[in-house]
């Protein structure tokens, strides 16, 4: 039998080999199947690790792909809102173009108002500096109204001659009276005058005694402003015009027009042209 060899020797069989190189081929067969086993370990562990390695590598990748998904979704929102903001503030620019289009239209419109404002304060202004004087010149003032009152009266046609000097006489006394203020004082001056001032724009008729040389009678007085004064007895006998500081006699027609005035104004005939002569040309009054 040819011999066989185990690891390089000689290897005789059961009935040549020797007990020390039995133990010398078990050791060697148990050596091969540990090497085997670690080969075959190594091999498993090295398997195990790359598994674990594209494993980590894919979760990886899915992470960032979905942080990738995230930041984007995170900037379209910010986009989408500034978006809102920019059209928002548009808006709000168009609006305020608008306003400022309508006010400037209210500025144009008020400006000549306000010019006039401003002129009117300008006056007011300049009456404020000078109202001390005018206070004080104002006493002075009164008092010549009052006078030329006075004269006005006595060079006017006397009709109800009595009765404004009696307005001049309570005048004069307001104005000694301690009293009463400068603003109540010019108040009745003022009052007065427009009384006057009164008579001539209007028409009167009215009851009194008239005194003719040394005869007195009551008669209708007619009164047309301060251009014709008349007087009427109650039978329609006589009548006169005042005219140059007397009484002139009126005829049978003019005392029928005189009639017919003292009818209107008392409300009792309906208006119409009455044919007079007159006490003051109109001329001469203007």
């Amino acid at each position: 039998m040819a011999n066989k060899q185990i690891n390089g020797r000689p290897f005789a069989g059961p009935s040549q080999a020797s007990p020390s190189d039995v133990v010398t081929a078990g050791a060697a067969a148990r050596n091969s199947l540990l090497g085997v086993s670690c080969a075959l370990s190594l091999a498993l562990a090295l398997g195990h690790s790359g598994v674990a390695q594209a494993q980590n590598t894919a979760d990886n990748l899915g992470d960032e792909a979905l942080a990738a998904q995230t930041t984007q979704a995170e900037l379209q929102a910010r986009i989408d809102q500034a978006d809102d903001e920019v059209r928002q503030r548009i808006e709000a620019l168009r609006q305020a173009e608008q306003e400022a289009q309508r006010l400037q239209s209210y500025n144009q419109a008020l400006a000549p108002q306000l010019e006039q404002l401003k002129a009117t304060l300008e006056q007011r202004s300049q009456g404020m500096a000078t109202m001390a004087e005018t206070r004080d010149a104002l006493p002075g003032l009164l008092n010549d109204m009052t006078r030329r009152l006075d004269a006005w009266v006595d060079q006017d046609v006397p009709f109800l001659h009595g009765e404004r000097k009696a307005r001049v006489a309570s005048l004069e006394a307001s104005l000694a009276n301690p009293e009463l203020t400068t603003a109540e004082k010019l108040e009745r001056v003022l009052a007065a005058w427009r009384a006057e001032l009164d008579y001539g724009r209007d028409l009167d008729a009215w009851r009194g005694t008239l005194e003719k040389g040394d005869q007195t009678r009551e008669v209708d007085f007619l009164r047309l402003g301060r251009v014709g004064w008349y007087y009427l007895t109650p039978d329609g006998q006589n009548g006169g015009v005042w005219n140059d500081g007397d009484w002139q006699s009126l005829s049978a027609a003019e005392r029928d027009q005189v009639e017919k005035g003292l009818q209107i104004v008392r409300d009792q005939r309906a208006p119409e042209l009455l044919t007079l002569p007159l006490t003051q040309p109109i001329e001469e009054r203007s």
